[in-house]
């Protein structure tokens, strides 16, 4: 290297860089369900980010109303208001759709992101009442959303639906073994509807985040647990929320207008270490 040659820089590849806000999604309106926190959080704010119009859901009001909040205050001149309410309730999810519907002139983007996961263990154990409801939650109330959303607009103006399903719908854990299943259940769904709706230009994706740093994932790396798994990490740290939510935006984007029936990990590498 002589004198005019540049130093050569290293960079942190653990941290996240950031990426330029788009505006791709202009005119677009979106439902994003069980976005108070965490993920749904932060994909509702990156389609707000991008322009999109967007209705929230949650179970409880006060902190749904400050996800919405803080989704204008990230955004100014954002469209984004709570619409508090029990997925698993049909007349919640009419109205929800209806209310996106109303709020935006359409609806364009779906992003399924509840997800419950009340069983720990093995499934010889399991309460199957309490697993009927991780698949009522996880998948039916999935279904029963892009089916609303169908009938509101997608059968006419096409649109995009973005499952948020987990790496442990792909890679067995044991430890949330009905959570996987469901998720598992969410991906085979995905593909479904993907085939079915196809000729109606509605485009149907899932994502399958590995471990991200929120409070669904808090007891997975407590204590000594978080040495251990980021071992399965290639990418050396564990996802952030942005991480998922920069995912969805671009599969509810024109630019993955050619993408569907696909499953894509957002996982740091870790379901490449077998």
């Amino acid at each position: 290297m002589n004198a005019a040659d540049p130093p050569d820089t290293v960079r942190d590849v653990t941290q996240p860089t950031s990426i330029p806000s788009h505006s791709d999604l202009i005119g677009r309106s979106a439902l994003v369900t069980g976005a108070s926190r965490g993920i749904g959080l932060a994909i509702a704010t990156e389609l707000a980010r991008r322009g999109a119009s967007v209705i929230i859901t949650g179970r409880k009001p006060e902190p749904l109303e400050d996800a919405a909040a803080s989704i204008r205050a990230a955004v100014p001149g954002a469209r984004a208001t709570a619409f508090p309410g029990n997925t698993g309730d049909e007349a919640h999810r009419s109205d929800a759709v209806a209310a996106t519907v109303a709020q935006g002139g359409g609806i364009d983007i779906l992003v399924n992101n509840t997800g419950i996961n009340p069983l720990f263990g093995p499934l010889m154990h399991a309460d199957l009442s309490a697993f009927r409801k991780i698949f009522d939650t996880n998948v039916v109330a999935a279904l029963g959303f892009v089916q609303l959303a169908y009938a509101a607009g997608m059968r006419d103006s096409g649109g995009a639906v973005v499952n948020i399903s987990s790496a442990a719908g792909i890679r067995s854990t044991g430890a949330i073994a009905a959570y996987g299943a469901s998720k598992a259940a969410l991906i085979r769904l995905t593909s479904e509807l993907a085939w079915e709706l196809g000729p109606d230009n509605i485009r149907v994706n899932a994502i399958a985040p590995a471990i991200v740093k929120t409070r669904f994932a808090k007891d997975l790396i407590a204590g000594e647990n978080e040495a251990r798994a980021l071992q399965n990490y290639p990418l050396g740290r564990f996802g952030e929320p942005e991480d998922v939510a920069r995912a969805a935006a671009f599969l509810a984007s024109d630019e993955a207008s050619w993408i569907t029936g696909q499953t894509l990990a957002v996982d740091g590498g870790m379901l490449s270490t077998g």
